[in-house]
């Protein structure tokens, strides 16, 4: 199986334009023969949340329906990150395409308290099945509390994904967060960050892939967009 992480630089608040941005890798990382590619944090929108509430968007939304077509004619699952309108109030999710499957949301559990003004907490976790592969995403802060890792690995995660928004400081500590996890859940960690300029911080980019033992295996840079890709049965790091 092929992981793509796909490091990219949002256009604040334009839901048409981030389309067009998400196709553009999702066409790279079908060249490249990819099963699933992911995307940072709120990365169809840019991480603002005090523009969630107006951006957010139903799961049912026909602007995406493209993703949904190119997952079901190439055989692709999609993650993008959304703000998602939920039953009281606006959540932070990925919308998450498979082929031929119905649509899966999944919501962040444990918010940062700086976002308690914007969102709500979502409910519970999901374990994706591709190829017969167990990956458990995750949504930034809630990636860095342990709770949450052990859960996934208590529900039988062979790998750990995480879709974040972070800065150069925040990313400093994550890294050794990651490591650590992995280590210790003998689980591979995969973090995709955006760059560029969003809320009160810049996104300082850094996607990471840590191996089982917890040793960083392929990393991007901090101001460039692209595509890593990590390649599950040869354990093997491809940076486009």
């Amino acid at each position: 199986m092929r992981i793509g992480l796909a490091q990219i630089k949002p256009i604040t608040g334009n839901i048409e334009a981030n389309i067009t941005l998400h196709t553009q890798s999702i066409n790279t990382a079908i060249a490249n023969k990819v099963d699933l590619i992911i995307f940072p944090e709120l990365s169809i929108t840019g991480y603002e949340p005090t523009l969630a509430k107006k951006l957010a968007i139903n799961k049912s939304d026909q602007r995406f329906d493209i993703f949904q077509n190119t997952s079901d004619q190439n055989n692709i699952s999609i993650a993008i990150g959304v703000p998602s309108i939920a039953e009281e109030g606006i959540t932070i999710s990925m919308l998450i395409f498979q082929p031929k499957l119905h649509k899966t949301l999944y919501s962040k559990q444990n918010l940062h308290k700086d976002e308690f003004p914007y969102f709500i907490n979502g409910d519970k976790q999901i374990i994706l099945n591709i190829n017969g592969i167990k990956i458990a995403p995750a949504i930034c802060y809630e990636s860095l509390q342990y709770q949450h890792s052990e859960n996934a690995n208590t529900l039988g995660a062979d790998i750990y994904i995480a879709s974040v928004a972070k800065s150069k400081a925040s990313i400093e500590k994550a890294t050794i967060h990651y490591s650590k996890t992995a280590a210790r859940y003998s689980m591979p960690i995969l973090m995709v960050n955006a760059i560029g300029k969003n809320d009160t911080f810049e996104s300082y980019g850094t996607t990471s892939i840590w191996n089982a033992n917890g040793n960083l295996i392929g990393s991007l840079d901090k101001n460039t967009q692209g595509l890593i890709i990590y390649d599950t049965i040869k354990e093997k790091v491809i940076e486009l």
